[in-house]
């Protein structure tokens, strides 16, 4: 049976990110959990000075990104994870306010997964985030090469 993702949450909305910790677990994830605050932070975690792509090999990561996102914006991560070699293969479910057909059109051209836009309603929102946790659980997600 192949290792569970690690999940990133990629969120600058610190309710938001307790939020799908939370309903993740209760949903019956027993995945890691990173939680990034910012663009930038993600980036330097996947990309940052002394890491290699032999830091992340034989790992597997699911990358939950809010688009609307300091320092560097959801898009351009996602850009930037899609446009890489070791990572292009990372399951990457935008999530946002947002029903912009543009964006959703763009996201989808330089590759997300899955476009969810977030409920404003409470009850909405968890139960959209417990049944993302479980159709994370059904995800196979293919290990991290290092070349």
């Amino acid at each position: 049976m192949p290792e569970a993702p690690i999940i990133l949450i990629v969120e600058d909305d610190e309710g938001h990110a307790i939020l799908f910790r939370d309903v993740l677990e209760t949903a019956g994830l027993s995945n890691k959990i990173l939680h990034f605050r910012d663009g930038q932070a993600v980036l330097d975690f996947l990309f940052g000075s002394g890491t290699k792509a032999a830091d992340h090999a034989g790992r597997t990561y699911v990358v939950l990104l809010d688009i609307r996102l300091p320092k560097v914006d959801g898009i351009e991560v996602l850009r930037r994870i899609k446009s890489d070699t070791e990572f292009r293969k990372l399951p990457v479910i935008m999530l946002t306010t947002t029903d912009d057909v543009r964006e959703v059109d763009r996201c989808h051209q330089l590759g997300c997964s899955v476009y969810i836009q977030k409920p404003v309603d409470y009850e909405r929102f968890t139960e959209a985030v417990r049944r993302l946790g479980l159709f994370i659980t059904l995800l196979l997600v293919p290990p991290i090469e290092a070349h």
